[in-house]
């Protein structure tokens, strides 16, 4: 052990091959960086500023526009400027801060779409307790708490994967501190450490997923049973929007989890991190402005008020 070297920074090797690819891929990165930006910023403004606006769903949608701000800027700046200036490395403070923030993010966006759930679940099966018990209050407490639940799950995997020092290797072949990568490169202790943390988080994870399913399954089921054509289509106009979002957001999960752990800078390595770490964020607002009314609206409004302003 005395003779093996600690390392102290690591190289991100997933850029592509010719440097005319890199600028190529740094310019693409930054289009859908600056549009992710500007889309949740936007939807996040909207739901800040319109009145109508201020309701406990929307109140956890811009919540979730704020996550997805913050989770597309963890990996994607790193990785355009690695790409324009044919650059590779990255220091291990950095990696550990990537990591940390990367799981920050994205486990409280899971948490945020399950409490999204629960709010569409009362809005439209028990509508007439709506008010009573989606208040102001709890809503904050259940924000707190997602954001909470997501800083202590993200400290665990990031206290467990960065205990111990890396001596096997340096070399990250992603664009950004993968944790698949990441756990590759470790020791045996650090593996096995982190393969109970990921069984205990899969357990969580599925109990949250049961929730999931139950709150849409009585959604639908209601739904099924509204009489009034125009009532039904509007349940749905609210729902569409976060199953999409799920949806998403479970694939992307996928790739994540289940995606190759490659030895080489791949194309399809490379095209399953950007989907994961760059799809969902910059689709999201998307999804959110096209099939919300209110939200459609309120960006009507304020696009009106804009163009009165001298």
């Amino acid at each position: 052990m005395d003779n093996l070297t600690a390392f102290t920074e690591f190289l991100l090797v997933g850029n592509a091959g010719s440097r005319e690819l890199q600028v190529l891929q740094g310019l693409l990165f930054l289009v859908i960086y600056l549009g992710a930006l500007a889309g949740n910023l936007l939807t996040f403004l909207v739901i800040v500023t319109d009145p109508h606006l201020h309701l406990p769903m929307y109140f956890f949608i811009g919540n979730l526009t704020l996550i997805d701000f913050c989770y597309i800027s963890v990996t994607v700046p790193k990785a355009i400027v690695n790409s324009l200036t044919d650059s590779t490395l990255i220091s291990l403070k950095e990696c550990i801060t990537q990591t940390f923030l990367f799981i920050l993010f994205g486990s409280t966006e899971f948490f945020f779409l399950v409490v999204m759930s629960y709010d569409r679940y009362v809005a439209i099966c028990r509508p007439l307790h709506y008010q009573l018990i989606l208040t102001l209050r709890l809503c904050t407490r259940i924000a707190g708490a997602s954001w909470a639940g997501g800083l202590v799950y993200s400290a665990t995997h990031t206290g467990t994967l960065f205990r111990l020092p890396f001596t096997k290797s340096n070399v990250i072949h992603q664009l950004f501190c993968d944790i698949p990568q990441i756990l590759s490169i470790s020791s045996q202790s650090v593996q096995f450490s982190e393969t109970v943390v990921l069984v205990l988080s899969a357990c969580i994870v599925l109990f949250f997923f049961i929730i999931l399913f139950i709150s849409y399954a009585n959604i639908f089921s209601t739904v099924l049973q509204m009489r009034s054509v125009e009532a039904r289509n509007k349940a749905l106009s609210t729902c569409c929007p976060q199953i999409a979002t799920i949806i998403l957001f479970i694939i992307s999960g996928l790739f994540a989890c289940l995606g190759p752990i490659s030895e080489v800078s791949t194309i399809q390595s490379f095209l399953t991190a950007m989907f994961y770490f760059m799809v969902s964020p910059f689709i999201n607002p998307i999804i959110f402005s096209l099939r919300n009314r209110e939200i459609k609206s309120a960006l009507s409004r304020m696009f009106n008020r804009s163009s009165k302003v001298p």
